[in-house]
């Protein structure tokens, strides 16, 4: 079995975003980006496809967590000859990305273990290993190089393992040969597995530090650990005082706002759905997908949490990202992009993968990034009308962009797309997509009315008032009396309980409250959780199945909550957050039957929407 993803943390230096197993093994890291290749993927096949672990021998897992409002990993070990204490960190740096370990020995002695395995570009590339002159103080240095990436590894010295003890995945690999050359020589030589021991005692502590750097330039000098770890513990607590959030459940959205936080990429200001790729939607199926981008709903709905837990300066990093990534391109608006704002976004399969529980094909790139999907636009005009309610006025390159994206609207009223969940079948009419593109051109009605902006007021009127007749014709069924998936057929969709989000209908209407009652019968289980839809109609035109998902679980907890349901929203409330994993962090969605997450984690979609539906509770 695969590590549960509830026994994994996420390290941050908002630059990449590795995954530390409770064990002590980092088994995915993407540098410098990330969605950059990947130099360690056991976590989508086996222990020779990249990882570093460090552990106490002979020893278990005490404790382990973040230290309060940051993401400085703590790791307690208890041995038969002592106990030790590991820290993980990435210190935020504009120059360079460190991993950089700690270990103290709290008492007695013990042994600490390595076995790194450095594979780039997703285990498909076995690095030159070179030892360089030691540093002042003394720490080793390794160099690790293959293609266009380098990895410097500093600290007590590690050597080169002759044989492999654990099987590889994919289509396999053998064990290096003695020809192949060890780093225990100054010219270097291929290595697959490094490996060493150190032994401490009561009150000694060691450190090591392993950065990237482009292959090309001088070898960077390690960080100071003790100075970097510091210097970490105050950026993230620095930025945690800065969050306005009480209540029962104020530290769930401290730690979502932080996750949210450690998942955006410092320079640019995009935020990634996801820090991994293709962890599956069912174990052992083929739905999964690569969410190391940047989709314009996500940041989107970032913005409408930040703006409504004190980060209305804040917000505008997310901001200024969408709308770099907006100009230019307004007629061919994509629904996700590259961390930078790149468009191109093509996907692969790496088949010498095996995939997180044998989940394949294993995916890099999104396809989905060429679809049309209705409700973008209304999302995007959503999130700054709630900046420009809060800030008071409106940046005129900001509202220029908001009304080029009515124009796309107006372009696109009456083409289908392939709706929220990005089906890859055929196309429809989604009734949640049309409900916000009457919400885009609603905020353009709202912003000249009420901010005394510029536009073509009564245009925009019109066709909002035309939007929502045809939505009451042709997207409720008044039969059953339920807004339904798509204007073609008679489903039930999870985005629907997005509707009174937008201000199309209250939720507490009649409308609204029969369209609930149909989602639960339809797509609620006997756990109470929810699914997106029906995926046996067929509509989305994948095979398999897929677990309830989080973020319309949450979605429910703020409809019951908003509606007078207190009971059901605080009871359900419980469970989703009862979910978490050991150091708060949700997955895309949870398969009951195992008590396992499942999907790409952590997920932003679920933590922003545990923010919504912690907001509605205390609201």
């Amino acid at each position: 079995m695969s590590t549960p993803l509830e026994d994994y943390a996420l390290l941050s230096d908002l630059r990449t975003g590795p995954l530390v197993s409770r064990e002590g093994s980092v088994d995915w890291l993407c540098l410098p980006r990330f969605d950059s290749q990947a130099v360690f993927s056991a976590l989508l096949g086996g222990p020779d496809d990249g990882r570093w672990q460090l552990s106490i021998a002979d020893g278990t897992v005490e404790s382990w967590g973040y230290e309060p409002s940051t993401f400085v990993l703590e790791t307690v070990w208890r041995s038969p000859t002592g106990r030790a204490r590991v820290l993980d960190f990435l210190p935020p740096a504009d120059t360079q990305g460190d991993l950089v370990r700690i270990v103290e020995c709290l008492e007695g002695r013990v042994e600490v273990v390595h076995d790194l395995r450095i594979r780039f570009n997703y285990a498909r590339a076995t690095p030159w290993v070179r030892r360089l002159e030691d540093t002042a103080d003394g720490r080793e240095r390794l160099s690790s190089l293959a293609g266009p990436d380098g990895l410097l590894l500093t600290g007590p010295p590690l050597h080169a393992a002759q044989e492999l003890t654990e099987g590889t995945s994919g289509a396999g690999r053998a064990a290096p040969d003695d020809d192949e050359g060890s780093p225990d020589t100054r010219d270097g030589g291929r290595a697959h597995r490094l490996v060493g021991s150190r032994m401490l005692s009561e009150g000694e502590e060691t450190a090591w530090d392993l950065t990237w750097y482009p292959s090309w330039e001088e070898q960077p000098e390690g960080v100071d650990a003790r100075e970097a770890l510091e210097r970490t513990r105050r950026f993230w607590t620095e930025w945690a005082d800065q969050i306005e959030a009480e209540g029962l459940h104020a530290l769930a959205i401290t730690r979502s706002l932080l996750t949210l936080r450690a998942m955006t990429h410092a320079q640019t200001g995009g935020i990634v759905a996801a820090p991994t790729a293709s962890l599956p939607e069912e174990f052992g199926g083929s739905r999964n997908w690569d969410y190391r981008y940047t989709w314009l709903r996500d940041a989107s709905l970032t913005i409408e949490v930040m703006v409504d837990h004190g980060f209305t300066q804040g917000a505008l990093l997310w901001r200024d990202w969408l709308l770099r990534a907006v100009a230019g391109d307004i007629d061919d608006l994509r629904i996700m992009y590259g961390l930078g704002g790149e468009r191109e976004l093509d996907e692969k399969e790496l088949d010498h993968l095996s995939g997180y529980e044998d989940s394949r094909p294993v995916r890099i790139g999104n396809g989905a990034a060429g679809q049309y999907q209705a409700d973008v636009p209304g999302e995007v005009m959503l999130a700054l009308a709630r900046l420009r309610d809060a800030e008071g006025s409106e940046d005129g390159y900001s509202w220029g962009l908001q009304r080029n994206l009515l124009r796309y609207c107006e372009a696109n009223l009456s083409r289908k797309d392939h709706g929220l969940w990005e089906m890859r079948g055929d196309l429809h009419h989604f009734t949640h997509g049309r409900v916000m593109m009457w919400a885009a051109f609603n905020e353009g009605v709202r912003a000249v009315e009420e901010h005394g902006l510029a536009g073509d007021v009564e245009h925009w009127r019109t066709l909002r008032d035309q939007l929502r007749t045809e939505i009451l014709e042709q997207g409720y069924d008044q039969g059953r009396g339920t807004f339904t998936q798509t204007y073609d057929n008679d489903e039930v969709d999870a985005s629907l309980l997005q509707l009174p989000h937008t201000g199309f209908v209250a939720y507490d209407d009649e409308l609204m409250l029969g369209t609930v009652a149909a989602i639960e019968e339809d797509l609620q289980g006997p756990t109470g959780l929810l699914h997106r839809y029906r995926t046996a109609a067929g509509l989305d035109g994948l095979e398999g199945a897929e677990y309830p998902f989080l973020m319309c679980c949450f979605w429910l907890v703020e409809q019951y909550a908003m509606s007078g349901r207190m009971d059901e929203a605080r009871s359900l409330m419980t469970q989703l957050l009862d979910y978490s994993s050991g150091v708060g962090l949700l997955s895309e969605e949870y398969d009951p039957e195992t008590g396992r997450l499942a999907g790409n984690y952590p997920q932003a979609f679920s933590h922003l929407s545990l923010i919504r539906a912690a907001d509605a509770l205390a609201s």
